[in-house]
C-alpha cells in the first residue's frame, strides 16, 4: 500500500481543519438538514472559541500544499521515485478544488444569513 505524500496529507488536513473551524456554524445545519437533532447539537456553538485556531491551521495546510505543489516540487533523484505528470494533475485539480470548498465552509458564517433569510 502506498503512503500518501506530503501534498495529499496537506490538502486533506487543510479540508478537515476548515470543517472544525466551521463547525459551529454549518455541522449543526448540515444535521438538522439530514434529520438528526437534539439539544446536543445547540452545544457545537461552543466550539465557536476555536475558530481562530483552526482556521490559522486551515491556511498553513493549504499553504504548505501550494509550496509542494506549485513552488517547490518534490525532488527526482536517480534513486527516487518520481511522482507521474498524472498523479501531479490530479493533486493540482484535488488542490483547487478543496481549497474552494474550504473557503466556502469557513466563510459560510459570514454568508448564510444572507441564505437562509
Amino acid at each position: 500500500m502506498k503512503t500518501p505524500t506530503l501534498e495529499s496529507s496537506s490538502i486533506a488536513a487543510g479540508i478537515v481543519a476548515a470543517l472544525g473551524a466551521s463547525s459551529c456554524c454549518v455541522v449543526p445545519l448540515l444535521l438538522v438538514s439530514l434529520g438528526l437533532s437534539g439539544a446536543w447539537v445547540t452545544q457545537l456553538r461552543g466550539l465557536e472559541r476555536f475558530f481562530p485556531a483552526l482556521l490559522g491551521v486551515t491556511i498553513a495546510a493549504f499553504g504548505f500544499a501550494f509550496y509542494r505543489l506549485y513552488i517547490k516540487p518534490a525532488p527526482c533523484g536517480p534513486e527516487a521515485v518520481c511522482t507521474s505528470p498524472d498523479v501531479r494533475r490530479r493533486q493540482r485539480i484535488a488542490f483547487w478544488i478543496t481549497l474552494i470548498a474550504a473557503h466556502a465552509i469557513v466563510l459560510s458564517p459570514y454568508y448564510a444569513n444572507y441564505l437562509l433569510g
